[in-house]
Parts: C-alpha cells; sequence; structure tokens
C-alpha cells in the first residue's frame, strides 16, 4: 500500500512541473490571444472610421452637386413656367383665402380680401326642378365689361330668397345701390363688384359673384382693362 501510494506521490512530483508549464504556457497564449483580438477590433474599427469620414466626405461633395443641380433645374423650370404668365396685369382669386391678387408676372402689385361663393344650394319651392348652386366659378376668364355706377338685375333665385314672388315687368328687378361704384364683368353673369356687406369680407357667402371693398375695388377697376385675364381657383 505504501509503495503504491509513494508511486503515487512520485508521478504526481514528476508530473506536477508538466502541468504548470503547460497552464503558464495556455495562459500566455490566453494574454496573447486577447490582445491580438482587441488589436484586431481595434485596427477594424479605426478603419471603419477612415472609411466613414470618407465616405461623409465624398457624400457631402455628392449632396452639394446634387443640391447645384436641382438649383439649375428649378432655375429652367421657373423660367419655363415664367413665359406662361400672362402679359401684362391679371387678376387671381382665391376662393379658399377669399383673396383677390392684382399681379403682373409672378409679382403681386396689389391684393385685398373679398367674398366669394357660399357653395350653398337653393331649390324653388313652387318648382323642384329650379336648382341653384351659389359658387363662383372657377378657371380662366377675361375681362369683358367695365361699368360705372352698376344697376343690379335681380334673377329668379333673389326672389326666390327674399319668398317674393317673380315680377312679370322687368323692369321691376332693377335695383340700385348694392353693387358698389364698379363692376367688372367676367361672363355669365357673373361680377367682381362693391358691396354693402363689407363685414362680410373674407368669407365666402356670396351668391358666386366676387365681392370687395369699396377702395381695393377702385384700384382694381383701375387696373384691369378690357380683355384682362382673371383666374379663379
Amino acid at each position: 500500500m505504501n509503495n503504491y501510494n509513494f508511486r503515487n506521490n512520485i508521478n504526481d512530483n514528476t508530473e506536477y512541473p508538466k502541468r504548470g508549464l503547460m497552464r503558464r504556457i495556455i495562459y500566455a497564449l490566453s494574454i496573447f490571444f486577447v490582445v491580438f483580438s482587441v488589436i484586431n477590433v481595434m485596427a477594424y474599427f479605426i478603419q471603419k472610421n477612415s472609411n466613414a469620414a470618407v465616405f461623409k466626405k465624398e457624400d457631402a461633395g455628392n449632396a452639394k452637386k446634387a443640391a447645384n443641380d436641382i438649383t439649375k433645374k428649378n432655375k429652367k423650370i421657373y423660367k419655363s413656367l415664367s413665359s406662361l404668365f400672362p402679359k401684362g396685369s391679371y387678376i387671381v382669386i382665391d376662393t379658399a383665402k377669399n383673396i383677390l391678387y392684382l399681379k403682373n408676372g409672378d409679382k403681386v402689385l396689389y391684393q385685398a380680401v373679398v367674398s366669394t361663393g357660399s357653395g350653398r344650394f337653393l331649390i324653388d319651392p313652387r318648382n323642384q326642378e329650379k336648382k341653384w348652386v351659389f359658387d363662383s366659378p372657377r378657371g380662366e376668364f377675361k375681362v369683358k365689361s367695365k361699368i360705372v355706377e352698376p344697376v343690379w338685375v335681380k334673377p329668379d333665385w333673389a326672389f326666390i330668397e327674399e319668398g317674393t314672388d317673380i315680377p312679370k315687368n322687368y323692369n321691376d328687378r332693377f335695383e340700385e345701390g348694392v353693387l358698389g361704384d364698379y363692376a367688372l364683368g367676367i361672363g355669365n353673369g357673373y361680377f367682381i363688384h362693391g358691396t354693402l356687406y363689407t363685414r362680410l369680407l373674407g368669407k365666402p357667402v356670396t351668391h358666386g359673384c366676387i365681392r370687395v371693398g369699396d377702395n381695393d375695388l377702385k384700384i382694381v377697376y383701375k387696373a384691369a382693362k378690357i380683355g384682362t385675364r382673371v383666374y379663379i381657383f
């Protein structure tokens, strides 16, 4: 037993230095591996950041070039669109904002708050087939007439709204002083004219015509000529 144990002790003593050396070798290799890995990782990130910096620099250059190209294209498009502007002064009416613009090319010469069509419906209670929609027309028009101190010829719907009988005598349709001092006719019974209801300017309350305040109307009337284009949208 003792000999057996002794041999085992001898074997243990002779193998111990070998295991210690192996452990030291493994430990050294582990440190080397860790250090090598760290160096590789650092090298990777340095290279990546370097490439990113180059990419960002190139990307900035490309972005600048793209911006310049867009600017050139925009100028070209603007030049093409400029050729489409009407010659001389023209009128633009924005029904969503209830604003009238007097323009020349792309320049706004004057603007005014107006009232446009309400979009309301009216049906003749005595004849259901007679219907009206009080909306301002959309599209391109021209000034076809210029009238000083216009007189309103009341249409059928005006009497129906009032709940009165439609007159048989045509002269009974005339009403003075409700359209202001001036009126610009743009066709189909639509006018740009004055109003008694200045407190409603800026709101869509008309029967389709464009109502303008007195001072603004005077300026627009003087600037407009027969044939002046009117754009309503």
